[in-house]
């Protein structure tokens, strides 16, 4: 049996950043991937957007995460060359009633570190964006947008450049915990997602067993999964996972806008949202649809949802102009209207668990992009002794 120190399960943007820390470190490093190449899941198919941290809880791990993470992430695409635009971003109210919510956004975003908010009134808003039409709104200068898959190459090479490992097409079939570490079996067949039919019968799969020192867990949708699949790991220490799945339209023709546009937010998400890729072309949502499974269709007839969500704030948007364009998932920790459907990330080692060499990452939705490096560097703290338990509660 092939022995490794730190095994890192998925290569989306978290588990590329986990690596790359602890590659740094001086650790060996080997990336398991399902898929047939990195980033396939949530971390391309999400609104590529560099968060300020203004929307979550004062004192949790989102808020610290990400507001560490955005500096952590505009200075590493600066210094990696990585496609990004510090474009900012408007949250308007639509109506007076809105309002209040916006004064409690600013109020959740001071208490979080982020004291670059300033109020435009309806006429600064529309002078910096023509086609709004709003009462009021706050203006987010240090969010941006990020080519994700630009990012992603880069964590990867770099974690590559100081000895890491990534295999391809390796979906975990299971684990044990043993005395000497933690036995992780592999898939060597043409992908699927980690974790997933754990029902089967792999026994006479083609298939690869390491022992590692060191696991991370950061398979995303399939995390669950894969922490129910390792022999040994508590049972009642694996959360159930939900997920809420976000449909994008982009915009036929030219934009208008020059900068992210936000409503107040929804339950489970933040609302119907305009954003921009770096050649200027806008996209609205994503919504919240709750699924069973993952599926990436995007209906076309949904876009009809569309339509009022946007107008509210840029009435001028044509009929027919919103285009399918892709959808993403998000992992949540609870159902529908539940408070765990905004759950905190879960980042759990030993000291919660019980099981040495072994976190576990669920929930990590937005601002997991955003968050990254710091995640990754959360990760390696632990592994390298110390605790995760330190950002955030």
């Amino acid at each position: 049996m092939d022995k490794v120190d730190c095994l890192v399960i998925g290569a989306g943007v978290v588990g590329l950043a986990v690596a790359r820390a602890l590659a740094r470190a001086g650790r060996e490093v080997v990336i398991v991937e399902a898929a047939q190449a990195i980033g396939t899941g949530t971390s391309s198919r999400n609104s590529e957007v560099i968060h300020a941290g203004i929307y979550y809880p004062q004192g949790s791990r989102k808020a610290a995460l990400c507001v560490a993470g955005n500096r952590a992430l505009y200075a590493y695409c600066a210094e990696r060359g990585v496609a990004h635009r510090r474009c900012g971003k408007l949250i308007v109210a639509t109506a007076e009633a809105q309002v209040a919510e916006l004064q409690t956004i600013e109020a959740r975003a001071i208490a979080n570190g982020v004291t670059d908010l300033r109020w435009l009134s309806a006429t600064e808003a529309q002078a910096m964006e023509p086609a709004v039409r709003c009462v009021r709104a706050l203006f987010s200068p240090s969010t941006g947008i990020v080519d994700s898959h630009g990012l992603m190459l880069a964590l990867l090479g770099e974690a590559e450049q100081h000895g890491a490992m990534l295999a391809l097409n390796s979906p975990v079939l299971s684990g044990r915990v043993t005395p000497e570490g933690i036995v992780i079996r592999t898939g060597t067949g043409d992908g699927g997602n980690a974790g997933a039919d754990h029902s089967a019968d792999h026994s006479a799969d083609p298939s690869t067993e390491l022992l590692a020192s060191h696991v991370i867990n950061s398979a995303g949708l399939q995390a669950q999964a894969v922490a129910a699949s390792i022999e040994g790991f508590p049972a009642a220490q694996v959360p159930p996972c939900f997920y809420a799945k976000g449909n994008y339209y982009s915009l036929a023709g030219r934009s208008p806008f020059s900068r992210l546009v936000y409503p107040v937010p929804e339950p489970g998400g933040l609302g119907v949202h305009v954003t921009l890729d770096l050649a200027g072309q806008a996209r609205f949502g994503p919504d919240v649809e709750w699924v069973n499974e993952i599926d990436y269709r995007v209906d076309p007839a949904r876009a009809q949802r569309f339509y009022a969500a946007v107008r509210a704030y840029w009435p001028e948007l044509p009929d027919d102009a919103l285009l399918p364009a892709y959808s993403g998932i998000r992992p949540k920790l609870g159902p529908a209207g539940s408070p765990e459907s905004s759950a905190d990330f879960r980042i759990e080692d030993a000291s919660v668990h019980g099981v040495p060499g072994l976190v576990q990452l669920f929930g990590i939705e937005s601002p997991g992009l955003t968050s990254a490096l710091v995640i990754g560097e959360t990760v390696a703290h632990s592994v390298l002794g110390g605790s995760v338990l330190t950002s955030g509660r």
